[in-house]
C-alpha cells in the first residue's frame, strides 16, 4: 500500500471511530429521529444536484435507504439516546460482520469457512459478557440500549445484503451516487417518526434549540463519516484486496473506546472489557483464522 493508501485507511479509522462521541453530543440537543433527518437531509440534498442517480433498478437504491438509512441508524441513534454507551457501541456495531456470513449463508448461498464460525461462536460469547454488564446509572449501559444496537448492527448487515445483490444487478457501479440518493430514502420516513413521537411544535422547540454541538454533529455524520469515509473506503477496495482493507476496521473499536473515555468520561466495566476483547478476537479469528496452518512435528531419528 502507497503512503497515500496508509493515510486514507487511517482517515478512515479515526473519522469512524469518533463518529459514537459524535452521536452522543448531537443527541444531547435533537431526538434520535431528528438528528436522523437531519443527518440525511445533509448527506443527500447538496449532492443531488450535480451526481447523476446510480446505474442499477431503484427497488435497491430504496431498500438501501430504509435499512441503512432508518434501521442501522434510526435503531442506533435510539439506542444511544437510550444508554447505550459510545464505547460500547463502537464494538457491538461491528457484529455486522457476523451478521453478515449468516445472511449471507442462508439467503445468497455462499460458503463459510470453519474459522469464520469459530470467530462467530467467539465473538458471540463476548457479546453476552458484555450484555450482563449493564446497568441503569449515569454513563452506564443500560439493557435496552444494547438490544437496539445489536438490532442496528443486524440492520447493516442487512444493507450489505442489498448491496451484494445489486452489485449483481448493476455490476460496477459507482458507490457515490448510490450512497447520496439512497440518502434521499430515509428523510421522509424519519420526520414522520418525529412527528408521530414529537409533534410539530415539539419538532421546532429542537430545531430552535440546537446549538453548534448539534450542528457540528449533523455536519460531521453527513460529510465525514458518510460522503468522506465511505469514498476513501471504497477507493482502498478499488486499489486492494478486501482481504488487506477490511481488518482495519478492526481499529475503529479502539478508537471508539478511548475517545469515549477521554471526551464524555466513560468507564466500561472489567466484564465489558473482557466481553470486548472476546468479540474482537472473534474478529481476528473471523479474519485471518483460515491463514492458520498446522505442522505435524518432524520426527527424531
Amino acid at each position: 500500500m502507497s503512503r497515500s493508501d496508509w493515510l486514507s485507511a487511517l482517515a478512515v479509522i479515526v473519522i469512524w471511530g469518533l463518529n459514537f462521541v459524535v452521536m452522543k453530543l448531537g443527541l444531547q440537543t435533537l431526538s434520535p429521529m431528528v438528528l436522523g433527518a437531519l443527518r440525511f437531509m445533509a448527506a443527500s440534498l447538496p449532492f443531488v444536484l450535480w451526481v447523476r442517480p446510480p446505474k442499477m433498478p431503484w427497488g435497491y437504491v430504496v431498500a438501501y435507504g430504509l435499512a441503512q438509512g432508518l434501521g442501522q441508524f434510526g435503531l442506533l441513534f435510539l439506542g444511544l439516546r437510550l444508554g447505550m454507551t459510545a464505547g460500547m457501541a463502537s464494538v457491538v456495531i461491528q457484529t455486522q460482520a457476523f451478521f453478515t456470513l449468516i445472511l449471507a449463508v442462508s439467503l445468497l448461498g455462499e460458503r463459510a469457512k470453519a474459522s469464520q464460525w469459530w470467530g462467530l461462536v467467539l465473538a458471540f460469547g463476548g457479546l453476552i459478557v458484555i450484555a450482563t454488564g449493564h446497568g441503569e446509572g449515569a454513563l452506564q449501559m443500560t439493557l435496552a440500549g444494547f438490544v437496539l444496537t445489536l438490532g442496528a448492527a443486524f440492520m447493516w448487515a442487512v444493507s450489505n445484503m442489498i448491496v451484494r445483490k445489486a452489485s449483481r444487478m448493476a455490476p460496477g457501479y459507482q458507490p457515490l451516487p448510490f450512497i447520496v440518493w439512497s440518502s434521499l430514502v430515509p428523510i421522509v420516513p424519519f420526520w414522520l417518526l418525529a412527528w408521530l413521537q414529537e409533534g410539530g411544535a415539539g419538532i421546532v422547540l429542537q430545531l430552535q434549540a440546537a446549538d453548534g454541538k448539534a450542528l457540528f454533529a449533523v455536519v460531521y455524520l453527513a460529510l465525514l463519516a458518510t460522503v468522506l469515509a465511505y469514498s476513501l473506503w471504497t477507493r482502498l477496495l478499488q486499489r486492494h484486496s478486501a482481504a488487506r482493507v477490511a481488518p482495519y476496521s478492526l481499529l475503529v473499536p479502539v478508537v471508539g473506546l478511548v475517545t469515549a473515555m477521554l471526551v464524555l468520561g466513560e468507564q466500561p466495566t472489567a466484564g465489558q472489557w473482557l466481553g470486548t476483547a472476546a468479540v474482537i478476537a472473534g474478529m481476528l479469528v473471523n479474519q485471518f483464522g483460515s491463514r492458520l496452518r498446522w505442522h505435524k512435528p518432524a520426527s527424531v531419528r
